[in-house]
């Protein structure tokens, strides 16, 4: 296994930019999508959108469904954006911080291995207790956080 170059930097970044931001659910997206509701707040018709992104009037109605079913292209996004004098923000938001789903990961391959591993002890009557166990996942776990194949089985 080798070591990840700066992983552990990226994620720290990563983890302080994603701490400023609000709560995902904040951009939680409008029932009928964000084209539809910055249009109607704008007080713009779907034929004026039309003709400021240069396309049909139907072609603003399927672009408004596409985005309700999540289909929608985000080139397609961000020119409704600029017609609308706004700007498309695209971001993957962690449910938890990276550190905390890195370590996570880390404990669930260390458990995976040194159960089998304590399998094998009780077989031969030298079993560790469940605090040695604890503290051995740990420490693995440490040593694995930061190394290639941490995403692998």
């Amino acid at each position: 296994m080798y070591l990840v170059p700066d992983a552990e930097l990226a994620r720290h970044r990563l983890d302080n930019r994603f701490n400023a931001l609000p709560p995902a659910s904040y951009f939680t997206r409008p029932h009928k999508g964000w084209i539809r509701a910055i249009r109607d707040a704008l007080g713009m018709t779907t034929g004026e959108l039309a003709v400021r992104m240069g396309v049909r009037q139907q072609t603003i109605s399927d672009i408004e469904r596409s985005e309700q079913h999540d289909t929608v292209q985000l080139k397609t996004l961000e020119r409704a954006a600029q017609a609308m004098n706004c700007r498309l923000v695209y971001a993957l938001i962690p449910n938890s911080s990276l550190k905390e789903t890195v370590n996570a990961q880390a404990r669930r391959k260390a458990t995976k291995h040194l159960q089998t591993a304590s399998q094998h002890s009780r077989l031969e009557d030298q079993a560790v207790s469940s605090q040695e166990l604890a503290a051995q996942i740990e420490e693995l776990a440490a040593q694995i956080a930061n190394r290639r194949g941490l995403w692998t089985q």
